[in-house]
């Protein structure tokens, strides 16, 4: 589901400052893209599933059909009910079809996923086919 990874282990050790190991899922790293290794969300104030679904709401749905490459499918998700899109690596097949950071992920290949997190959206991504369609909110405010 992430920046640019190799598909092979779900999980790998990342070093965080302070020399700790952090356990990160293998489609949500990539040590080469500085556009992931910001630790502060960008969404900009906490909406919940209700809101996103509000008819007539601040929001815009999308549909995106992504097609994993070799190391991933280029994006990373954060949060919780619900997730949202943390960073899109721009060389990615995410940026390709046009995904943006700050959208509201609905459902992950027919799944709602408005009221889980993101480990286990990270999970459906990671166990599912090659190719992931999503549904997300866009806010409308830019």
């Amino acid at each position: 589901m992430g920046p640019r990874t190799a598909p092979s282990p779900s999980k790998q050790v990342k070093p965080r400052s302070g020399g700790q190991p952090s356990r990160a899922s293998n489609a949500e790293c990539h040590a080469n893209s500085p556009v992931l290794n910001n630790p502060k969300s960008v969404v900009r104030r906490q909406v919940s599933p209700e809101e996103l679904q509000t008819p007539g709401g601040p929001y815009i749905k999308r549909a995106f059909t992504i097609v994993g490459d070799d190391v991933g499918w280029g994006f990373v998700v954060r949060g919780s009910a619900p997730c949202h899109i943390q960073a899109v690596d721009p060389s990615g097949p995410a940026a390709v079809v046009g995904m943006k950071v700050r959208q509201f992920v609905v459902s992950v290949n027919g799944v709602n996923a408005l009221s889980l997190d993101y480990r286990t959206v990270s999970h459906l991504i990671l166990t599912g086919p090659r190719t992931v369609v999503m549904e997300v909110m866009e806010p409308l405010d830019p």
